[in-house]
């Protein structure tokens, strides 16, 4: 592990990460709103949606197994059983699915809250979510999902979470809350609250562009295996790779960069060993770390073991 100043591109996400400290919290998002009884009254059409997703004005095609039921009393639509609702192409599946709709003058029925419960999965091109219930509120973009075994996969990533998954379309914003846990190879980042930013990628798909944590935050990666006749840099003489471990307060990911830059009480380990500081810099792929103090003259300090230390054994013993 390495001691120095951080890279250009820790420094850039080290402001971000003071900036979001000083500011409002991006994980302060809007927390999911339960179906209402009653529609409200009718309003003027939303906007479509660029691109895929629920939400815009295409019409959703609803199927069920069972029934589908017309409540012109509580203006909306119930499918039963291993129902679906796909709009563009993005599918939402479930036991029973509710559209609420609000009659809009001159335009009809139009659909403004769609409600899952039961095996819910929310399937589109790039993105599968897995949850208990779904609500999707096409006036803000905004999906929430919730329940046992919450799970949103993508091609390179898994993410998890205690309490609940939401989807932000319009800002192409994810946020996964409660233990949440973002699997990418064997690199691991798990804290209270993450937040993942996504962008289009080269063949029109989302990929993740960046990932901010906060609360109790653990980055973990293990060196990946090294060719015949090599030894990965993290690996400690005598064999067995040994992963890195960093901790803190506050971090940010640059995917492209395949860096973490962690904020607060950090501390990063290696087997026995240890740094701790204000700041550190966690490069995923060269596994080279960077811990610095702080601006306010903080200082850092490590704990580092010889390995021959570890192997010799007290005197007298066998």
């Amino acid at each position: 592990m390495h001691r120095s100043c951080l890279s250009a591109a820790g420094r850039a996400a080290l402001v971000l990460l003071l900036a979001q400290l000083s500011g409002p919290a991006l994980a302060q998002t809007p927390a999911q709103t339960k179906a209402p009884a009653k529609a409200p009254a009718a309003a003027a059409p939303s906007a479509p949606a660029g691109g895929g997703g629920l939400g815009g004005s295409m019409p959703l095609d609803i199927n069920a197994d069972n029934a589908i039921e017309w409540h012109q009393d509580r203006h909306a639509y119930v499918a039963r059983g291993n129902a679906s609702a796909r709009k563009e192409n993005t599918t939402v599946y479930g036991d029973v699915l509710t559209a609420y709709y609000r009659v809009v003058p001159g335009k009809g029925n139009e659909v403004f809250q769609l409600v899952a419960t039961g095996n819910v999965r929310i399937i589109s091109p790039n993105q599968h979510v897995f949850g208990d219930r779904a609500v999707y509120e096409t006036d803000r973009k905004l999906l929430v999902v919730t329940g046992g075994a919450l799970r949103l996969i993508t091609p390179t990533d898994v993410v998890t979470a205690r309490d609940a998954l939401e989807y932000y379309e319009e800002q192409q914003l994810a946020v996964a809350r409660g233990d949440a846990v973002a699997v990418r190879g064997t690199d691991r980042i798990a804290a209270d609250v993450l937040i993942a930013l996504f962008e289009k990628g080269p063949d029109g798909g989302q990929k993740m562009k960046r990932l901010d944590g906060s609360g109790n935050v653990v980055v973990t990666s293990l060196p990946k295996d090294a060719p015949e006749g090599s030894r990965p840099a993290a690996d400690r003489p005598g064999g067995g790779r040994q992963p890195d471990v960093g901790r803190g307060d506050k971090m940010v990911y640059s995917a492209a960069d395949n860096t973490a830059v962690l904020l607060g009480n950090v501390s990063i380990t290696r087997g026995d060993n240890q740094i701790t500081g204000d700041a550190a810099e966690m490069d995923m792929t060269t596994h080279i770390n960077r811990v610095i103090a702080g601006p306010g003259g903080g200082r850092v300090s490590g704990l580092l073991i010889p390995e021959d230390s570890k192997d010799k054994k007290p005197e007298g013993a066998r």
